[in-house]
């Protein structure tokens, strides 16, 4: 089956935003409609003028406290280009475990690339500006559908790329591709990847009008799922949805490589593989700010300061625990980072206590332990009037229409598929 991603920029039609608002409350409820460009039409454009969401996350700002100084980020996907002008001399030695020709510096798709640039590119030559620019690239190249015709190629590469990743100095596991199905083998590698203390990052899907079916490895417990929102705040109408899905970041209107070749950026939705990368960033900024945390001290400072209008602890199911906002943390020093050695995700204990600086992680009070359901007061919405102190980031993020059972969506789709088969 061909990729979803070759299918949409074939297709280059217009989509029409759905409106679809379930009201609870009045205030919460909003309507969106008109029209959407494109997807990923192949066009020559600005790819740094594309990126809206650095403005609206204070990057400027972020940067004169944190770049992802000192951490590495594992790409698992398509290959990542080195060459490319954003990521001279951002690429480390990665692995291809593809068992095909090319190694992991062969981008057969662009798509890894455009990740790798998303985290870490320079910007230089008019490239994509990374969210975390002081941040290294190791990349593990896997197989897609497309590639796979025609080729003999190893049928546990994923597992085999996510067990390499868990093995290598990385600290974040970024990976912008899922598949229908779990594995054995794909459960094992995720878990494997946990106890070695990595932050793991994936893609919630891009078929949410297409059977919306859980996305592996971001339906795994111990994966971090990463829906795609809008320049509003609100849920892309192809971001898959359910219990899989944990935290949103930016995924509308985000541009990336047309293709292998690398002789221009196409516009377009980056998806739910472009929210991964943004997410995985943001989580290096972070780190890299706080480097005696740990991978679930990290991520429950995330989760404690997304921008939601529903009650912290619970989720929805659209946006998870809400939108990122890095900049609460390292900007405003907020965000709860809690216990070294429990999850967030699943409240268990777990081996994953290693911090970035590779000391002993310290014990957390008992005081900042809190229970995932514990009362407290409502988040207040990223761009509201009460917020005019806040320099965390997304100020053009307005959350509308979120809470159990409260969406507006409208978007396209830039996604990432692979083979129907175990992953």
């Amino acid at each position: 089956m061909a990729s979803v991603l070759g299918r949409a920029r074939k297709r280059g039609v217009s989509r029409v935003l759905r409106t679809g608002v379930v009201c609870t409350v009045a205030a919460a409820c909003a309507w969106s409609t008109g029209l959407s460009g494109g997807a990923f039409a192949a066009t020559t454009v600005d790819a740094q003028a594309g990126q809206w969401y650095l403005k609206a996350m204070a990057a400027p700002e972020l940067w004169e406290a944190a770049k992802g100084e000192g951490i590495k980020v594992a790409v698992i996907d398509s290959g990542v280009n080195p060459s490319t002008p954003s990521l001279k001399g951002q690429v480390l030695k990665g692995l291809d475990t593809t068992e095909t020709e090319g190694d992991e510096t062969d981008d057969y798709r662009g798509h890894g690339t455009t990740m790798a640039e998303l985290i870490a590119g320079t910007g230089k030559g008019g490239g994509l500006r990374g969210l975390a620019p002081s941040v290294k690239i190791i990349p593990f190249r896997v197989s897609d559908t497309e590639y796979q015709n025609g080729r003999v190629v190893n049928g546990q590469d994923i597992p085999d790329a996510i067990r390499a990743a868990a093995d290598s100095d990385a600290q974040i596991i970024s990976m912008s591709m899922g598949s229908d199905y779990s594995s054995v083998d794909g459960r094992e590698a995720v878990e494997y990847a946990h106890k070695k203390g990595k932050l793991f990052f994936a893609a919630s899907g891009n078929n949410a009008e297409e059977g919306n079916k859980p996305q592996y490895p971001a339906a795994y417990p111990d994966v971090v799922g990463v829906a795609s929102a809008d320049q509003k705040g609100k849920v892309s109408d192809y971001s898959q949805h359910g219990d899989n899905v944990d935290i949103a970041a930016p995924g509308n209107d985000i541009p990336g490589w047309c293709d292998e070749t690398f002789t221009k950026y196409c516009g377009g939705d980056g998806g739910t593989s472009s929210a991964t990368a943004i997410a995985s960033a943001s989580a290096a900024l972070i780190w890299s700010q706080h480097p005696d945390w740990t991978a679930n001290q990290v991520l429950r400072a995330m989760i404690d300061t997304a921008a939601r209008d529903w009650k912290k602890g619970t989720r929805s199911v659209y946006l998870g625990h809400g939108l990122i906002r890095p900049g609460q943390i390292i900007l405003d020093k907020k965000g709860e980072p809690g216990a070294p050695d429990v999850s967030p995700l699943t409240d268990e204990k777990t081996g994953g206590d290693v911090p970035a600086n590779g000391a002993p992680a310290p014990s957390a009070p008992a005081s900042s332990q809190a229970p995932a359901d514990k009362p407290g007061p409502n988040a207040v919405v990223a761009g509201s009037s009460s917020e005019s102190s806040d320099n965390s980031g997304l100020p053009g993020w307005v959350i509308g229409a979120i809470a159990a059972a409260v969406v507006v969506i409208g978007g396209g789709a830039f996604a990432f598929a692979r083979k129907r088969r175990s992953a």
